[in-house]
Parts: C-alpha cells; sequence; structure tokens
C-alpha cells in the first residue's frame, strides 16, 4: 500500500510486522460473541452497533460527545497511539468504530483492509485483556460530521451533494424502517457494499474513483453520506476518502433521524419500469 490516499488502510503483512508494537492499539468491533471466540492477542473489544444516535441536534450531539469519550477512556486510548480498527471484513462496524475516533478528534486512527477474512491462518486467543484507564481528551472535527441541520441548509445547494449508502429497498421506500419512506431530496444513491471486492475489502482506488465519478458525485464538492444510522455512511466516508474525495461528512442522524422527523422533506424515488 502506498499514497497518501491509503494512510488510513493497513493490510494483513503490516499487522504481522507491527501489531505488537508499542504503541499501537487493536479494537476489534465483532459482536461480543465473537469477540470472546477468538480475537487478536492484546485487542480491546469496541462493538459500536449497540449505540444509535438519532438526535443531532446541539443537546444529541454533546450527548454523543460524552458518550464517546467515556468509552474510548475506558478503552485506555489517550490520542498518542495508532488505533487500529478490525471485524471480518472492511465493513460497517470497523468503519463506524474508526470514523467515531476520528471524528473524536485522535490523529491516528486505521482500519484493517479487508478483516479477518484476508488472514489465512490468523493466530486468535480467547484471553482477557488489561486496559489501563485514560482520560481521553476530545478535539472534535466537526467537518466530519452532518447534524440534520447542517443537510436541510444545503439541501439544493451546488457545492453540496447527498449520498445515499442504504439498499434499494430501503432507498425506493420498499422496506420502512423509519415513520416516513422515501430519500433526502436530492441523494444520489449506491448500496454501501458495491464499495467492496467479493472479498470484502475496499475496491482498489482507481475503481471506487470510476464509480463515484459515474454515479455523478464530483470531487470538489462536499459529499454527506447517509444510510439508517450512520454505519454504512461510515463505511461510505471512507471509501470517498480512498477515492480521492477531500471533503466528505457522515450524517450521523442518517434516516432514522430524517425519515421520523415530520418537519423535513423526503422525496419517494421510485423504480424505472423497464420497457
Amino acid at each position: 500500500m502506498a499514497g497518501n490516499e491509503l494512510e488510513f488502510l493497513i493490510g494483513p503483512e503490516w499487522l504481522a510486522a507491527h501489531g505488537r508494537d508499542p504503541g499501537v492499539v487493536l479494537v476489534d468491533t465483532r459482536a461480543a460473541a465473537e469477540y470472546w471466540a477468538g480475537h487478536f492477542d492484546g485487542a480491546r473489544h469496541f462493538d459500536p452497533f449497540p449505540f444509535h444516535h438519532s438526535n443531532t441536534g446541539e443537546a444529541g450531539v454533546n450527548e454523543v460527545r460524552g458518550q464517546l469519550a467515556w468509552i474510548f477512556s475506558a478503552l485506555g486510548i489517550t490520542g498518542r497511539e495508532k488505533v487500529i480498527f478490525y471485524e471480518s471484513e472492511s465493513g460497517m462496524r470497523a468503519t463506524r468504530g474508526a470514523w467515531l475516533l476520528e471524528y473524536m478528534g485522535h490523529p491516528s486512527v486505521q482500519i484493517l483492509d479487508g478483516g479477518l477474512n484476508q488472514i489465512a491462518e490468523a493466530k486468535l486467543v480467547s484471553t482477557p485483556v488489561t486496559i489501563t484507564l485514560s482520560n481521553f481528551q476530545a478535539s472534535p472535527r466537526i467537518e466530519a460530521l452532518a447534524t440534520y441541520q447542517h443537510v436541510a441548509d444545503h439541501l439544493g445547494d451546488r457545492e453540496v451533494q447527498i449520498f445515499d449508502v442504504r439498499s434499494d429497498e430501503e432507498y425506493f421506500g420498499e422496506r420502512v424502517r423509519a415513520r416516513r419512506a422515501g430519500a433526502i431530496p436530492g441523494a444520489i444513491h449506491r448500496d454501501w457494499r458495491q464499495s467492496l471486492d467479493e472479498h470484502g475489502a475496499f475496491k482498489p482506488v482507481a475503481q471506487l474513483r470510476a464509480e463515484f465519478e459515474q454515479l455523478g458525485l464530483k470531487p470538489e464538492r462536499e459529499i454527506i453520506a447517509y444510510c439508517q444510522g450512520g454505519y454504512r455512511s461510515a463505511n461510505a466516508y471512507y471509501a470517498l476518502r480512498l477515492a480521492g474525495y477531500q471533503r466528505v461528512r457522515n450524517y450521523l442522524g442518517s434516516w432514522g433521524e430524517w425519515g421520523n422527523r415530520e418537519d423535513l422533506p423526503i422525496e419517494r424515488p421510485t423504480r424505472r419500469r423497464r420497457p
């Protein structure tokens, strides 16, 4: 791996050589049962999936920051180490964990590209790890997060594009997971998994760039990704960054917030019928 666009991804070779180095912290983001069945020696556990944030008003965002400061302190993260998140693939859990820590201002956050699936004979243990609690000090990167107000304020803005990465069924309102079905007006849609290859790793940079540009996403514009709860869109956040998109935000509340608020506009996309 080479080039600044890949600086937040590591591969199995790097992990084998440096995974136990002082100053490297591994965070396993799989469900607890999977973690205890076998994890990298020394890996700490944080499954971000149970933590949903559907209020991105000022009070809600402040609550998120307080919660995350507590979680990262409990994980013993100080801000001086290199933190590598992993799961079975380059999935929504690892990228969600990485994005949360990056948003909170940690300067060195990385993801094991392809996860455990990329390591044929991973040496895993089921022993607990001893963690020294820290006092994690946040310095939130507000440019990485979109609130409902930021999205609402930029609807129709030619310099901002909305990227819906839910499933086709969710986007077209066939699977309803909020009070209302539909999409944020003007959103460009593609299922988040289309950014991964058949092995669960991110597609090559050039391929991602070409596919995003073919969708109509402009590299010079701000891109706001969303899904149902900000998990799949965290994956899209990194896929876009890989592809060279510099101005990317993850809408934390996503459709779980937008679709449940009657005061926010929606559109109802329809599938094109084949002639």
